[in-house]
């Protein structure tokens, strides 16, 4: 019998606070069930107030194209209010608030 695939855990630094993200939330949500408040705005992906850094790690987006610049994808940057973690993460976000 195969094991059930993993739930992703996610970093946030400077914080150094560690979250799970199941593939049926965004970060932005998962963060917000674990204490952890990202910036946010719009949570649809143009505002852009979410925008941190990805350090390590996939994410996939819930949408065809969020409002990131291909050389902004190519910087790790990522919007979590429309993001999914495929693998463990490592997010900077410095504005993150720990509840």
């Amino acid at each position: 019998m195969p094991t059930p695939p993993r739930t992703p855990l996610v970093r946030v630094e400077p914080h150094g606070r560690t979250f799970e993200a199941p593939a049926d939330l965004s970060l932005l949500e998962a963060a917000g069930f674990a204490g952890i408040r990202l910036p946010r705005s719009c949570r649809n992906g143009t505002c852009r107030t979410c925008l941190c850094r990805l350090v390590s790690g996939r994410v996939l987006y819930r949408i065809e194209w969020p409002g990131l610049t291909k050389e902004e994808k190519a910087e790790g940057l990522v919007l979590p209010c429309v993001a999914v973690a495929e693998t463990d993460l490592l997010l900077v976000v410095r504005d993150a608030e720990i509840a």
